[in-house]
This record gives C-alpha cells, structure tokens and sequence, in this order.
C-alpha cells in the first residue's frame, strides 16, 4: 500500500473551520475504490496544524487519487487556507491494514 502522512497549517482564522472547509475533498477521497483511509486529526500543540494520515491500495489507486477532479478541485480552493506548503512522507509499504502495537498490547 501507499502510506502517506502530511502537515497542514492551517491560517488561524480557517483553523477551527478546517474540518468543514476540507469536507468535500475528504469525502471524495474516501469514497474511492483504493482509498484504505483517509483521516485528519488536529494537533495538541499547535491548534493550527492538521495531520492527515492515508492511504491507498496500491500505485495505481494513489495516481487514481492524484488525477481525480476532486483532487484538481482542492489543488485550487484548498491552499487559499494554508500558512505555508505541506509537509509530507509517502512510504510504499508490503501491508494492506494497521499493525498491532504489540508493546502495548491489550489483554482480553
């Protein structure tokens, strides 16, 4: 699969609305066939820095992905938003699911 994590910061004033403003793009994403997961979460330290984590199937689901309209579509309304570019890492990784944390592994 590909596994991609980026940095968004997010300019103050649209930071608590970042949710809504990027909901369009994230429910697009997510309904793609090779979309595994697509999920945001909010820092603890900066409440302007948005953390997107995702992944798709395989090489082609993540070209699908980048060439899709509703990816050309938040190429344009989305950066008006951010303090600067993204931060990004994409890996392409032998598994298709999350690991077990074994170091905290839970009994049952």
């Amino acid at each position: 699969m590909i596994f991609i994590t980026a940095k968004f910061r997010i300019k103050p004033e649209d930071a608590d609305r970042w949710p809504e403003i990027a909901r369009e793009f994230t429910e697009a994403t997510r309904s793609e066939p090779g979309c595994l997961w697509f999920d945001w979460s909010r820092s603890l330290d900066d409440p302007t820095e948005y953390v997107l984590v995702e992944a798709f199937r395989d090489d082609e689901a993540g070209g699908a992905h980048v060439q899709s309209d509703h990816f050309g579509k938040a190429q344009e309304t989305l950066p008006p938003h951010l303090v600067e570019t993204p931060r990004i890492v994409n890996f392409s990784i032998p598994q298709d699911d999350w690991s077990e944390l074994g170091e905290m592994a839970v009994s049952r």
